[in-house]
């Protein structure tokens, strides 16, 4: 079989190391005249152009990205792709919200068909977004799931995903039972997991909407199948925990509850964490567990502030990835994800730089994952997935970046005014997978 091979050309960045916990300025890798070479759906040489371009077989084309910089494809650690349609809802608070959309629009999802339309679209959003990678909830149907995997086959995406687990506390067309939710998950397991660029998430939706029995069989599950994930929201909403509290009076804290049935460690992932006390950063810490940061969600619902540096505490970080949480959350664009991360950083005094930022968004969610060896960083041997950001997107952009003076104000004048007018090309797996103006 012939190699495929593609080069593109331009400044790149890639980070190396967490800049919460080093140096900023070390933890980043800044080449401005780059050339990336990719064969077979991975990152085969990286490099300076002069170092690398006698890698490069003469008959290959070098696609070259002027006033524009390549960076690893942004990672999604906590998106909803059913809610696509409710982005936008007029809102109130978490329950209210849920109730009056989210679980309305859920169920049209035991339509395949339907299913399938809305996750091609989704993914259309993302990739146009500059996002190659999601960790999406889908609905209690598993015929989302199906089409939700298919469509990403299709578009061959790194993405993880897993039917939600549901059975009290919501409409009766979106209840399982606790074994029908640990039937359905193994049988989509078994199809899906590591197929492809396909993992499958155990995804019981959030502790209240569960009883003891399915949360004991959603921990059974995870056990029996390493290498699953596993994904659910801790601590979003103040009323959300208080009655989290009367549900699980034995529980310590939130934490606690999800720890009781074995749904923490390495590759279990959490949407939100903003009301932890230490008790919990610590056991998150401790046991692996990475949290997914949804700052336009946060925002929009009103939930609280993400707290940063209680998060990245030296003598115990824990991981963190930047998160949309579209529909809740109002964009699809980490650009914009950024943004607002930047000002719920300064409400709790904590002055987050780009570099922190776009490091949330690349390694930072790939290391969220346990991925960090596979995507989220240009090196040889990574998965192929980039994303080529116009630094002049805008006419205000582009008279802003003539009075930029490096690369660390150039990415925060792009995640404080950017967002997806700034995709200039998405590759996946090497491949061009989205160009704007085609």
């Amino acid at each position: 079989m012939q190699s495929k091979i593609t080069a593109v050309r331009g400044s790149a960045l890639t980070f190396v190391a967490d800049p919460f916990l080093t140096a900023p300025e070390n933890a980043f890798r800044y080449e401005t005249d780059a050339l990336i070479i990719m064969e077979n759906g991975k990152i085969k040489s990286f490099g300076s152009f002069d170092s690398t371009k006698a890698l490069l077989p003469s008959d290959i084309e070098i696609k070259t990205y002027r006033d524009s910089l390549i960076l690893p494809g942004f990672i999604d650690t906590h998106i909803h792709y059913p809610q696509t349609q409710i982005i936008g809802a007029y809102g109130k608070q978490l329950i209210d919200w849920l109730n009056n959309y989210t679980f309305i629009a859920e169920q049209q999802f035991k339509n395949f068909s339907y299913a399938k339309s809305v996750a091609q679209f989704f993914l259309e959003e993302c990739l146009k977004a500059g996002t190659t990678t999601v960790m999406t909830y889908c609905t209690v149907h598993p015929e989302s799931v199906d089409a939700f995997f298919e469509a990403a086959t299709e578009k061959n995406m790194r993405v993880i995903a897993g039917k939600v687990l549901m059975d009290r506390n919501a409409p009766p067309e979106l209840l399982d039972t606790a074994q029908q939710a640990y039937d359905q998950s193994l049988a989509l397991i078994k199809k899906w997991h590591g197929k492809d660029r396909l993992s499958y998430a155990i995804t019981p939706r959030f502790a209240p909407t569960s009883t003891h029995e399915q949360l004991t069989l959603a921990g059974t599950l995870w056990s029996e199948h390493p290498g699953t994930y596993m994904q659910s929201h801790l601590s979003e909403n103040l009323g959300e925990m208080a009655w989290v509290k009367e549900l699980f009076p034995k529980s310590i804290d939130y934490l606690d509850v999800y720890d009781h049935y074995k749904l923490l460690g390495n590759r279990a992932v959490y949407g939100h964490g903003i009301h932890l006390s230490e008790r919990e950063w610590q056991r998150l810490s401790e046991t692996k567990t990475s949290l997914a940061h949804c700052p336009t969600s946060n925002e929009f619902l009103g939930s609280g502030l993400f707290n940063f540096p209680a998060a990245k505490k030296i003598e115990r970080p824990v991981r963190v990835g930047l998160a949309t949480d579209v529909g809740a959350g109002t964009s699809f664009s980490q650009l914009q994800s950024m943004n607002e991360s930047y000002k719920i950083a300064q409400l709790g005094g904590f002055a987050l730089s780009s570099i922190h930022a776009f490091y949330l968004a690349t390694r930072g969610a790939a290391e969220s994952l346990d991925l960090m060896n596979t995507i989220g960083s240009i090196d040889a041997g990574m998965e192929a997935d980039l994303l080529v950001l116009n630094l002049n997107s805008t006419p205000l952009i582009n008279f802003r970046m003539k009075h930029c003076k490096d690369i660390e104000e150039a990415l925060f004048i792009q995640m404080t005014m950017g967002d997806d007018r700034a995709t200039q090309a998405v590759y996946v797996a090497g491949a061009l997978a989205y160009e704007k103006g085609l």
